[in-house]
């Protein structure tokens, strides 16, 4: 019953017959509510496309919010995500920018920015600190605040 959600798109890997094959692999799959992953996740996908080909280059991270106690499918016993992530980074300038956004595995009508939360939120969730290479000043700053107004 769930779809096989890509955590990163094919549809950002039409680049090469190599990388669009690979984006198949199971290692780049997640089960995900097939409302989900055709509706709001799909969204979030092309917007983050469209911001990657705005910006010329982003830094993305996306994964399941991996927990325990998760329900598990299949013999190999691939645990569902009650949510997913994606943290984006953009350090080119003339504007350094960062945004996160967390969403149920469920089917939403709402907007893709009712998700947005700050990186720092992300952090403390999954126990990750993303962006830990960046000069501290910055790191924290980028981390700590989001401003949707940057990424419309």
């Amino acid at each position: 019953g769930y779809d096989r959600g890509h955590l990163c798109p094919a549809g950002d890997m039409a680049w090469s017959d190599v990388t669009m094959s690979e984006s198949f692999l199971m290692s780049n799959m997640s089960p995900q509510e097939p409302k989900f992953n055709r509706g709001i996740w799909k969204k979030l996908e092309t917007k983050v496309r469209e911001w990657a080909q705005t910006n010329e280059e982003l830094f993305v991270v996306t994964a399941g919010i991996l927990e325990e106690g998760l329900k598990t499918i299949g013999e190999n016993k691939v645990s569902v995500p009650h949510y997913y992530y994606k943290v984006i980074l953009d350090v080119k300038l003339p504007e350094y920018k960062a945004i996160a956004f967390i969403l149920p595995n469920e089917g939403s009508k709402n907007d893709i920015f009712d998700y947005a939360i700050s990186i720092d939120s992300v952090e403390r969730l999954t126990g990750i600190n993303f962006f830990y290479n960046l000069p501290d000043k910055l790191e924290n700053n980028l981390e700590a605040h989001i401003d949707v107004n940057k990424w419309h």
